[in-house]
């Protein structure tokens, strides 16, 4: 699938300097990008429910350790 991606000068201009940075293409540093963001927003994400349940699992011993 083609994709058209629309940058500003400042956008274009990090792009660059990441891509150079990495050794690699524009398009592959694009890729990486995309990919680490989405890596550390389903991890944040698994975190934020595990820490969820471990609250709720261990709730009255908390509470007491709290007092």
């Amino acid at each position: 699938m083609a994709m058209t991606l629309r940058l500003t000068p400042e956008d274009e201009q990090a792009l660059t300097q990441l891509a150079e940075a990495q050794g690699v293409s524009k398009q592959e540093a694009t890729v990486r990008a995309i990919h680490e963001a989405a890596s550390r927003r389903l991890r944040r994400d698994k975190v934020a429910v595990l820490s969820a349940a471990a609250r709720e699992r261990y709730a009255d011993l908390l509470d007491r350790l709290g007092q």
